[in-house]
């Protein structure tokens, strides 16, 4: 410590060289008043709350979807008209139902077709819900209209094939699939409307046919032997048109040789008459020679190596044979 400075002075250095300084008294803090921020605090949490149950009872209708809005558990109203709507906080609430078509893949189904054979058909349906309250107040939910419309399908479904035979059905050429669809649809949305269950079906289609697997090997069996016998048809028709065609070959070319044999008779007949005109001509200017060429061609045929003539001596072909020309 500095001897010369006073003792007690404030600005005095402690043992590490550092200087203390007086420290002054502190004046005494004016109490905090709270009243003044209530008011923006409450105002504050009053407009967060209002945005919450605001923000929280807004919902928005969609162009694909109905709105149905239940108070205490009860229909009021149903939304159709596509923006944003307001519900009746802690009262009301929604539930949504689609608008749009919606496809449903009806369970598989064991039929009896006319001619008593039983196959297998799986069916889909494409509907839509059109009466949001019609289906609530008597399906309740989608899956119960699901429900019932299947049953409908079913029931149409096991009438109309019940009266076709099993070939018209599976057969492409003669199916009539096509018209049993539109029959199909039309009857069950008749059923439908009967009940008012707010649904309609747009479309059903049949998307496959099976045999019951215990009938497969004798339906396989039957088309086998069918397939014979329509070989053995085809078979014994190819034999028949072949026994025609040669029939009619072996006419057709005996009338060409018949022909033929013709026409070569009547050249022969017209060679032969010319012929003999040319011998005629020929041999009638000089009888005598005509006389010996005659003679000469009979004895050629007349005469043989055993042949026996007898005849006068003094006959003019006596006296050939014997050479006596006088």
């Amino acid at each position: 410590m500095d001897p010369k400075q006073p003792f007690g002075n404030s600005n005095t250095t402690d043992i590490f060289g550092n200087k203390n300084r007086d420290k002054k008294p502190r004046e005494p803090r004016e109490p905090i008043n709270y009243r003044k921020y209530w008011k923006p605090i409450l105002i504050s949490t009053l407009v967060f709350f209002a945005l919450l149950i605001v923000l929280t009872n807004t919902y928005v209708v969609k162009e694909n979807e109905y709105r149905v809005v239940r108070q205490f558990g009860e229909v009021v109203k149903v939304q159709e008209d596509p923006g944003i709507k307001m519900k009746i906080p802690f009262i009301q609430s929604i539930t949504t139902i689609p608008k749009y078509q919606m496809t449903y893949d009806v369970s598989e189904a064991e039929i009896n077709t006319k001619d008593k054979k039983r196959i297998l058909i799986d069916n889909y349906a494409v509907w839509r819900v059109t009466d949001p309250l019609s289906m609530i107040s008597n399906a309740g939910t989608i899956i119960n209209a699901e429900s019932r419309m299947e049953e409908f399908i079913y029931s149409v479904v096991r009438t109309e094939l019940g009266q076709l035979n099993y070939d018209e059905i599976i057969n492409d050429e003669n199916s009539s699939r096509g018209s049993l669809n539109d029959t199909v649809t039309e009857r069950v949305n008749e059923l439908l409307n009967t009940d008012q269950y707010g649904i309609e079906v747009v479309d059903v289609r049949m998307k496959r046919t099976d045999l019951p697997a215990e009938n497969e090997q004798a339906v396989f069996t039957r088309m086998i032997s069918e397939r014979d016998s329509t070989a053995q048809d085809y078979l014994s028709q190819g034999d028949a048109r072949k026994r025609e065609i040669e029939a009619q070959a072996d006419r057709e070319a005996q009338e060409v040789i018949a022909t033929a044999k013709k026409e070569a008779a009547l050249i022969q007949a017209d060679g032969e008459a010319e012929a003999a005109q040319i011998y005629n001509e020929s041999f009638s200017k000089d009888p005598e020679f005509y006389e010996l060429y005659r003679s000469l061609e009979s004895y050629s045929k007349t005469v043989g190596e055993d042949t026996v003539i007898i005849m006068p001596s003094d006959s003019p072909y006596a006296r050939l044979l014997s050479g006596n020309l006088e």
